[in-house]
């Protein structure tokens, strides 16, 4: 079992930054691929950004791109998102979940949300413009 909880969501101006945070504990932080994905109202959950175990591999929706950047310590059991140059187009709630069979990316890593087991309740991120 693994349960996450994230935080750091909030209001923002278009252009502001925002650090999202996502706690995870119950099984070996360090040994699983994570990922953050989100959902807008009335849309699909859809990913954002994965990291695998160590943090050395990352991969982007095309949309966060040069934006966004996921990273992880795992002496924390955190992974993190860091978010700048936000529009509006990135309100949504914000999830982070656990892919535990694996540590390293799959090649659907970032397609397949089915690959994760877990996931948190969520952190909500609106952006005004």
């Amino acid at each position: 079992q693994v349960q996450l909880v994230e935080s750091g969501g909030g209001l923002v101006q278009a252009g502001d930054s925002l650090r999202l945070f996502c706690a995870a504990s119950g099984r070996t932080f360090s040994s699983y691929v994570m990922g953050w994905f989100r959902q807008a109202p009335g849309k699909q959950r859809t990913s954002v950004a994965v990291i695998n175990w160590s943090g050395g591999n990352t991969r982007y929706a095309d949309s966060v791109k040069g934006r966004f950047t996921i990273s992880r310590d795992n002496a924390k059991n955190t992974v993190y998102l860091q978010m700048n140059s936000l529009k509006p187009e990135d309100t949504a709630v914000y999830y982070c979940a656990a892919d535990v069979g694996r540590s390293e990316l799959s090649p659907t890593a970032l397609n397949n949300r089915y690959n994760y087991d877990y996931w948190g309740q969520g952190t909500q991120v609106t952006v005004s413009s």
